[in-house]
């Protein structure tokens, strides 16, 4: 199973010896004494492999298209087998990393944590990685503040694209950070650039900047590449730090996990290349020998049945290549379904009815869930569903928000003011003079109407108009 994924834009100062150098480096570098592969003497091969069956480093060159694969595996004493991969096209100067988990029969570890790969600690100190655009590859998160909150602005506007996604974290009521930030790079360093509030006086001005949109006390926003995704927004319900960390890193990482890359890119495409290179070769060396027996066979006769023996052993290890790639081809298909499932398929179908404010129907419906937990069962199987479909869909309250607007703006109404007028009409309500009244219809549709005196007869006209409006329209 792939656990984590990355495409990296890599700098010209690069060069293959570099490369392998620093790959090296790492693994002899290792914190950890088991992961370390005794005995490296690297002497400038391009096509080498160091360790035994349990723990070995491979490094192969693919000069048709001046590429070189690196694969690190680790099988553990409980059966676990560990891959790390490092593809490095020169040609393109991109570099592929991607960590992957799999099991021996024998294995009874089903859930084994994993660390981002070091790799990428090393290539941020060495300057190897090209920035993102505005954003550089740092190990600490970017603070945003009146200063540079154009930054945050583009992103949450859409104005601007990277080609990872951004992690933008905001200062929670107490001006404190609702997760550990250094922890939070640590675990998306390569995937994703992290963003975070400076301090909560901030806040007016970063709003004022993203126009009210941007993610606030202590909700953490995640704005992919891609418009069809759009952002999530996530926010700690229950305290509960480390749940809200695994939320937001589970949220990156299934973008990266699941992004289409070429075959080129992947240990088995290289391997896989490479043997049909030689199988070619030796097809055209075959042929040739061939051409070469019929003037001369008993010259030939020895070399016709090595290279026959050779092109089976090839084709047997294209086949096994082929056979693993579409294992792991069926696997990122049934993560795609469960990404879909978990975030993509709707439980009820949309009707005919136009939303008057985006997500103002979503919102509608999870308010009558809100509402009908009050009347189910405690600890009913009703209770547990319709919580979790209202935990599922980050239930925002817009609706509460707007009714509660309405009701500060027409309290202790006299008369229909400047102030009331433009803030209704900001939130999508047209405001027509009918003689002693005011007629006030939400977003122009003719079905919702409410009739608004234009002067207050009792202390009670702006409360009956607001309760109006809210009944009716919201």
């Amino acid at each position: 199973m792939v656990l984590y994924s990355t495409i990296l834009d890599i700098k010209e100062s690069m060069s293959k010896e570099a490369f392998i150098e620093l790959v090296i480096e790492w693994n002899q570098g290792s914190p950890y004494q088991e992961n370390i592969i005794p005995g490296i003497k690297w002497n400038g091969e391009k096509s080498i492999r160091f360790g035994d069956d349990n723990l070995w480093l491979e490094i192969i060159e693919y000069r048709n298209k001046n590429i070189i694969a690196v694969r690190y595996e680790k099988i553990t004493e409980d059966g676990v087998i560990w891959d790390t991969d490092y593809i490095m096209n020169f040609d393109e100067m991109r570099m592929a990393i991607r960590l992957d988990r799999s099991y021996q029969e024998r294995a009874i570890v089903t859930n084994a944590e994993f660390s981002t790969p070091h790799f990428i600690s090393l290539l941020m100190q060495k300057d190897y990685i090209k920035p993102d655009g505005e954003l550089k590859f740092e190990r600490n998160a970017l603070s945003i503040n009146e200063d540079n909150a154009s930054i945050l602005s583009d992103i949450v506007t859409g104005k601007v694209k990277y080609q990872l996604p951004v992690v933008y974290v905001s200062k929670n009521i107490y001006n404190k950070n609702p997760l550990s930030i250094d922890w939070l790079c640590s675990r998306l360093k390569g995937t994703a650039h992290v963003l975070v509030q400076s301090d909560k006086k901030s806040n007016l001005c970063i709003r004022e900047a993203c126009g009210g949109n941007n993610e606030y006390n202590g909700a953490i926003g995640v704005y992919y590449p891609n418009d069809v995704l759009g952002h999530k927004r996530c926010v700690c319900k229950d305290g509960n730090e480390k749940n809200l960390m695994e939320k937001v890193v589970s949220h990156v990482l299934k973008y990266s996990i699941l992004q289409t890359i070429d075959k080129l890119y992947t240990w088995q495409g290289v391997s896989n290349s490479l043997l049909y290179d030689r199988l070619a070769a030796q097809r055209k060396e075959r042929l040739e020998a061939e051409q070469a027996r019929d003037k001369a066979k008993n010259e030939v006769n020895d070399v016709y049945e090595a290279v026959d023996e050779e092109l089976n052993t090839l084709q047997r290890q294209v086949e096994e290549l082929t056979r693993t790639n579409e294992i792991q081809t069926y696997e990122i298909q049934g993560l795609r379904a469960k990404l879909s499932q978990a975030d993509g398929v709707p439980i009820i179908m949309q009707g005919e009815e136009q939303e008057k404010f985006p997500g103002e129907i979503k919102d509608m419906i999870l308010s009558v869930i809100a509402d009908e937990l009050s009347n189910v069962t405690k600890g009913s199987r009703r209770e547990k569903v319709l919580n979790d479909v209202l935990e599922a869909n980050d239930y925002e309250h817009l609706l509460d928000e707007r009714k509660r607007e309405i009701k500060k703006l027409f309290r202790g109404y006299t008369n229909m003011t400047t102030g009331i007028r433009q803030r209704l009409t900001e939130l999508g309500f047209t405001i027509t003079e009918d003689g002693k009244h005011y007629k006030v219809r939400y977003n122009n549709d003719t079905r919702f109407l409410a009739t608004i005196s234009k002067t207050a007869s009792d202390h009670r006209t702006g409360e009956n108009s607001a309760s109006t409006i809210c009944k009716e329209m919201l």
